[in-house]
């Protein structure tokens, strides 16, 4: 009897996991380690994230989000900020990252609270946008392999926008 009760118990147990802890992780959030500088001063190298995934189901990320995704040219997962969005033209001059839209025929200069470390002014680069790419950068500028790089990130690459870094603890402010 006493065995009988024990494989129910761990017949319940992985029950459980099954039905609702594995939909949680492959649907909802999902942990990332941060390997790499590019996102620095706000991320570091070793920090342990938690993505959520579920929004991106409903509504498409925005400015300034941050973001896990699947690179498109190296299998490998990335986190990077958005910069540009679909339909966009992002023109990077002088130090200075300049976004035409719509809204904004003649370009406004993005303003970058977060941001301590500049772009160099010695680089030149404009992309336009299309309808489901968006422009990534890290943080760090200077060490950041980013759609400077390897051009627009599609939005079928996005995985999930970092929602709380676990370690050292600190909730997302950075999307601002």
């Amino acid at each position: 009897m006493r065995l009988k009760k024990l494989f129910l118990e761990i017949f319940e147990t992985i029950v459980f996991i099954v039905l609702i802890v594995l939909p949680i992780r492959y649907f909802i959030f999902e942990p990332f380690i941060i390997k790499g500088e590019s996102m620095l001063p706000n991320f570091h190298s070793g920090d342990y994230l938690i993505s959520e995934k579920f929004s991106l189901f409903f509504k498409n990320p925005e400015r300034f989000d941050v973001i896990i995704f699947k690179s498109p040219v190296q299998d490998d997962y990335y986190i990077k900020r958005i910069i540009g969005l679909p339909g966009e033209t992002v023109e990077i001059k002088e130090g200075k990252i300049i976004i035409y839209n719509s809204q904004n025929p003649n370009g406004f200069i993005l303003q970058e609270s977060y941001q301590t470390i500049p772009l160099s002014y010695n680089e030149n680069f404009k992309i336009t946008l299309g309808k489901d790419e968006y422009f990534v950068l890290g943080d760090n500028r200077q060490a950041s392999f980013d759609s400077r790089k390897w051009g627009a990130l599609k939005r079928e690459n996005i995985k999930g926008k970092v929602l709380i870094r676990i370690w050292p603890l600190s909730f997302n402010t950075y999307a601002k």
